[in-house]
Order: C-alpha cells, then structure tokens, then sequence
C-alpha cells in the first residue's frame, strides 16, 4: 500500500472545495466537478479535475501508471471522507438499561443525578485492561470506516481520575498509530462530578489542573481540552478557569455548550477563541451570534437530540446567522450509542431544516475544521490528504434519500483503498 490511486470517471467528484470552514450560503456550494477525477500520489492529492483533463496530464507526469491502484467509478458518486469531529468511542461497559429508563421518561439528569449516566461509564472503563479498550476501539473505528469516516475525534472524561484519563488517552494514542483511521485525541477530564466531589466541583477542577492536565500536556496525550459546561455538572466560571489554564499549556479548546439548559456557553466559546462549541441545542440567540463573529464552529449532533427526545439544536438559524455549521455522530454509551453517518444526515436535513448540500458540507470540510484539520483534509483539493469515500450511487443526494443505510462502496485513506463493500469490508495490511 503505497498511497497511488487514481479516480476516474465518477459521475460526480464532489470536491467541497476550500481550505477553511465555510459560513452562511457558501454552505451549499460543493464545488462538483462532473465526471471526475482524482490523482493522489503517496498519499497526496496531485491532481483534480474532469477526467479527460487530468488523465491527459497524467499522460505527461506519469506515462507509467504500473505503480497507481486505479478505480473507475463510472455510475458513482466521490466525496471527501467524512469527519466524525464529536466522539467518545473508546469506553467499556454499556447502559441500555438506562435507554428503557428514558423510554418511560426519565431524563438524562435524573438518570445521571442517581448515579447512572456517565459516572456508571466510569466504573467499568476504569476497570477495564487496557488491551481490552484497544480491541473494543478497532471495532468501533473498523464500522465508521464502513461508513465513509476517515478522521475520528476521540474524548477521554470515562476516568475521572488521573490514571484511567491517561489510560484512555494512550489507547487513543495507540489506535491513531496502529489503524488506518486518523483519531484526533480531546481531553475531557472535566466530563462530570465523581461522587468524592460532590458539592466540592471548584476543588475537582483544581485537581484537574493541577495533577492531571499537566501531564496530558507533557506527554502530548492531547490536542484539544473540553468541559461539559452544562448545569448541576461545571459552571461557565469553573469551565473558564479549565479552559484558560488548558490554553497556557498549548491545548486548543472544545466545550460542551448548551445542551440542555441555556448556561451561556456559547458566549463563554467566543470569549475564550474556542475551536468549536458542540450540542447547543439551548444557545441562545446572542451566543450564536458572537460564536460567528469568533469564527467558533457549532458542532450539532442531532442522533443526541433524537435519542432522548429532545429539540434539535437551531442549524437552520445558526447557518442563517453566518455560523460554521458541522455535524458528528456524539458516539457514546449512553445518551447516544450509534456510529451512523446515514442516520446524521437523515435527521439533519429531515427534521433539522438543513438542506443534503449543507449537511455535506457539515460532515466533511467543516468538520475537518471542528478539529482544526481544514487545511488537510475535509476537501477534494490539490495538496491535502487523498481521504475519499466512494458512493454505490452516482449522487450524493442518494446519502439522505437511502434513509439510514449507507451508501458507501469504497473508502480510501491517504491513498490506499481500506474498505471495499464488494470485497468484504475493511482491508487489513
């Protein structure tokens, strides 16, 4: 596997075009390029464009194509890989009793505040050995690979601790080297209040950064720090306080903003130069607005919303207001246990009023920019990292119209073909 492919013939390559996130109506442009194609050389985008132009350059650069994997996509629709930019994938332990709990209407804080939720999460993550989580995350990555995604963001906070912080941080680590899949690691120590420090959240923070966050930071654990800045969990004040120390150790910023009561953490976002604010499902008119003009990408994850029956987060107004508007799955144990790209696009342009372009857009180069990833991937452009996702259909607008079944034929990662439905799946080296 030598990162040499050539696309040729797609009915359309979907290019998405652009080295940052997209705002407002640009939104809608995808920059399709019919009958496409695509040359990537060790990994590398080379060239792009119609398939009569690029195949006649290539004739020039390269009359031996021997050494290129070639893929005629004739009838088939091309697109960047999707970026998943919102997960927390590596855990053990499961709570679908919890699930039957919120079906006769419990909410996700009565659950939590009676010892369920997160912290249930914890117990078992904690316990477990290190080589089991590896084994859960191949799993886990090997299905989003299926499903077009070729860049994961990953959240450690299923510790708590110092130790099982570090520990879901190293098999991150572990999983970014050993899998095709790029897994961009966040710490998110801060992701809820462990029953030692009940009533005592300012001295949880503290610990956080005084024992913890040091040494993520020392030992390049991390790129990124979140908080679940949310009400009964951490206030706007103890998530500045994070954050700020977060940001004088050279971590980028995240927060959990929003989700279910309206705290000011989108505000807090802009004020802070946070690279992304993720849930709002509760942000108010006025937090979106300085999240647009902080250039802060709103990350909405609608399958949270649609799994404990809750109000999808504002993407319409948000992408009207000139907001960078991305969407990931939210992959967890428990308020919401699904991988599905297919099942985020149907609620996005079914019940979220954004239209099958946007949402594209949403999933692909500004989700890249949720990770601060837009000048490498995200897009079909010269320069950037041959990650594609090969449709069975010649068009993307068949990824929402199959309702929650994926479309995906191929996935290509740096060049290499690494999923092929045809072939049975993921190619393992």
């Amino acid at each position: 596997m030598n990162g040499n492919l050539i696309i040729k013939n797609a009915s359309e390559l979907v290019t998405c075009s652009g080295f940052r996130a997209k705002k407002g109506q640009a939104m809608s442009d995808l920059a399709i390029i019919p009958d496409g194609a695509v040359v990537v050389k060790e990994g590398i985008i080379k060239t792009v464009g119609t398939t009569r132009d690029v195949m006649s350059e290539l004739e020039k650069t390269e009359p031996d194509v021997s050494d290129f994997d070639i893929i005629d996509a004739r009838g088939r629709s091309v697109l960047p890989g999707f970026v998943d930019s919102h997960t927390h994938f590596v855990f053990s332990g499961f709570r679908a009793e919890e699930f039957s709990w919120r079906l006769r209407g419990d909410s996700y804080m009565d659950i939590m505040n009676r010892g369920g939720g997160i912290v249930n999460t914890v117990d078992a993550t904690r316990k477990a050995a290190v080589d089991e989580l590896v084994q859960l995350g191949i799993k886990r990555l090997d299905s989003m690979l299926s499903l077009g995604v070729t860049t994961v963001e990953s959240k450690s906070g299923y510790g708590l601790d110092c130790d099982t912080e570090i520990k879901q941080l190293e098999v991150m680590t572990h999983l970014d080297r050993i899998h095709y899949m790029d897994v961009v690691p966040t710490f998110l120590g801060a992701h809820a209040v462990p029953e030692a420090y009940k009533g005592k959240e300012d001295a949880f923070i503290e610990f956080m950064i005084s024992d913890v966050m040091p040494r993520v930071a020392e030992e390049n654990l991390a790129e990124f720090c979140d908080i679940f800045c949310e009400k009964n969990v951490f206030s706007v004040a103890q998530s500045r306080r994070l954050l700020s120390e977060a940001k004088a150790l050279g971590l980028k910023l995240k927060l959990h903003a929003d989700e279910i009561v309206q705290t000011g953490g989108a505000e807090l976002a802009a004020e802070i130069g946070a690279v992304s604010a993720d849930h709002l499902l509760q942000a108010s008119d006025e937090g979106i607005r300085q999240m647009a003009a902080a250039g802060v990408v709103a990350t909405l994850l609608p399958a949270t919303a649609f799994s404990l029956k809750e109000p999808y987060a504002r993407g319409r107004y948000m992408i009207d207001s000139d907001c960078a508007v991305a969407l990931a799955t939210d992959f967890n144990p428990g308020s919401c246990f699904t991988e599905s790209i297919p099942l985020i696009f149907a609620l996005a342009t079914l019940y979220m009023d954004i239209s099958t372009e946007e949402a594209v857009t949403a999933l692909t180069i500004n989700a890249a920019a949720a990770i601060d990833r837009a000048d490498t991937i995200g897009s079909i452009d010269v320069g950037k990292h041959g990650d594609l996702a090969v449709l069975e259909y010649p068009s993307y607008k068949f990824i929402p119209y199959h309702i929650g079944i994926s479309t995906v034929d191929k996935v290509v990662k740096k060049g290499n073909l690494v999923f092929d439905k045809e072939k049975g799946g993921v190619r393992y080296c």
